[in-house]
């Protein structure tokens, strides 16, 4: 190509790596739909220019690389037009989980430094909570509606020249995942870099037919999973996105028929909820334009996969990956020659398990899986160094999970650290719910574990030890789920409340939360 274009317009991958590629498939198919949503559409061309017009106003108002944005919005247009800009003009972007508390999301607002908030109008309250205890936001802009206090997003974006930026740079995302205790932790790389995760994932997958193919987003985009595994990776490969706002079992059905869809991301939870629709609904719908559906965040039940195969076709994939990085995949045929596994590591991944000493263990042994850090850069807790250093050994980073290899290098999950509830794919820490029944004066002590469920993987639920004298019953547990609820966001909360009256524990009093668990759970044999 000419020399003397800018750097970013050289290749393609030169443009991924300054954020511009939804600016490339602008360029070649401006009317072609990029997002289609119940709150608005775009194509292509609209949705870069609205990026280019974001990133030029909120440099007007101060922000420059390394700022931080801070967005508190559902699955809309606006989304994908913030995460554009972010990607572009060199911002951190932190997509908040609106499901949280206020408080939580204030704490997230103000760790990351955000300098800009924006905020959906239907999520004003946990919004004005949340700048009014940030010391750093310069600018607050409301999608669809005012909010007081805020500036009005399409308002502000509308005024500037919608034309690519000069010199774009590229930004990274920094999502929030849950800590073992305390405040949950901002997932940081910097410099950014392109996820050759992604890349690998996809190319084991499906090859995108841009003009014809269209995804579909089912799960909230702030999540990683949603935002990086079908969001970003349909646009970026210039195929448009149909994206839900909530998700409903046939709604997806109909969806899938309705647009054609070739690609989606679901969890174990959506794979339950659409079997349980009545044959004559299932039947209803042509999903025979599915050329994949991947698949994680949570342990799927072998015969939930096997009926999902055996309707849809061999066009599952399942991974094992995290915020923090992966990844594996497996195919159908890789999981039906082996029910199971969650595949090998893919081009570029190396992963090793190790025993408690850090020593290799060889195919057949159960241990702690690692994985290896990329090499285009790896990530850090944002503000926790010994979190950071904990996750590491030797370059490698662990997410706390338990598993083996088989002889020919499959990867079988058998577990995962006792701190760590994974509910219809969400991470959930028994720390913070125990600490919340703590606060009752009832309570001796309190071990949050999961439990078994065939909907969402795994339920929460609190063992407690009361005080002596105290009561046990109905009434009680009631109480003590209730005050959880005015505590804590609802996904956390227990789903029941047991009570034991002598917890296991350590000679140092710590309880032993594996030996809580250990009931719950069939015995797996390696």
């Amino acid at each position: 190509m000419d020399a003397e274009l800018p750097r970013w317009q050289q290749s393609r991958d030169a443009a991924a790596a300054h954020g511009m590629m939804i600016a490339v498939h602008a360029a070649l198919a401006p009317d072609r739909s990029a997002i289609v949503a119940a709150t608005g559409t775009r194509t292509f061309g609209e949705l870069n220019a609205h990026a280019n017009q974001l990133v030029r106003g909120l440099r007007e108002r101060g922000l420059e690389r390394k700022s931080s944005v801070a967005l508190i919005c559902s699955n809309r247009a606006e989304f994908m037009e913030v995460h554009a800009a972010c990607m572009r003009a060199g911002f951190i972007l932190t997509p908040v989980n609106w499901h949280l508390r206020a408080d939580e999301i204030a704490y997230i607002v103000g760790n990351c430094e955000a300098k800009a908030v924006i905020a959906e109008t239907r999520f004003s309250a946990a919004a004005t909570h949340a700048v009014e205890r940030s010391a750093h936001v310069q600018v607050k802009l409301s999608i669809g509606g005012q909010i007081d206090g805020f500036d009005d997003y399409a308002k502000f974006t509308r005024i500037q020249d919608g034309s690519n930026i000069d010199t774009p740079s590229l930004g990274s995302p920094m999502l929030y995942t849950s800590g073992t205790t305390g405040h949950p932790k901002g997932v940081y790389r910097w410099p950014p870099r392109v996820s050759s995760m992604t890349r690998g994932l996809m190319g084991q997958m499906l090859t995108f037919e841009p003009g014809k193919d269209l995804s579909l987003l089912t799960g909230p985009a702030y999540h990683a999973a949603p935002l990086n595994l079908n969001a970003v990776t349909s646009l970026h490969a210039g195929v448009g996105l149909v994206m839900m706002d909530k998700w409903d079992a046939e709604e997806t059905l109909r969806l899938i028929q309705e647009h054609k869809i070739v690609y989606t991301h679901l969890v174990a939870t959506m794979f339950t909820r659409m079997l349980r629709l009545p044959e004559e609904v299932r039947n209803r719908y042509d999903l025979s334009s599915l050329k994949a559906v991947i698949h994680g965040a949570a342990p799927c039940p072998l015969h939930v996969k096997q009926a999902m195969i055996d309707w849809l076709g061999p066009v599952l994939f399942e991974y094992y990956a995290a915020t923090e990085g992966g990844a594996t995949l497996a195919s159908s045929a890789d999981w039906l020659a082996r029910p199971g596994t969650v595949g090998k590591p893919i081009e570029g991944a190396h992963m090793r398990i190790l025993d408690a000493n850090k020593q290799d263990l060889a195919a057949g042994t159960q241990g702690t899986v690692y994985v290896r850090s990329p090499p285009e850069g790896g990530f850090v807790y944002f503000k926790s160094d010994e979190k950071t250093a904990n996750s590491y050994h030797d370059n490698y980073f662990t997410m706390g999970d338990h598993g083996f290899f088989d002889a020919d290098g499959y990867l079988f999950l058998t577990g995962r650290d006792a701190e760590l509830i994974i509910s219809g794919g969400v991470n959930i820490y028994p720390q913070e719910i125990d600490d919340v029944l703590m606060q009752l004066p009832v309570v001796h002590d309190s071990c949050t574990i999961g439990v078994p469920d065939e909907e969402w993987g795994e339920a929460v639920k609190a063992i407690v030890e009361l005080v002596p004298g105290t009561i046990a019953d109905d009434a009680l547990a009631a109480e003590l789920l209730a005050h959880c609820k005015a505590s804590i966001a609802g996904f956390k909360c227990p789903r029941s409340i047991e009570f034991q009256a002598d917890l296991p524990r350590l000679p140092s009093g710590k309880i032993q939360r594996h030996k809580v668990r250990a009931p719950y759970w069939p015995t797996q044999a390696v």
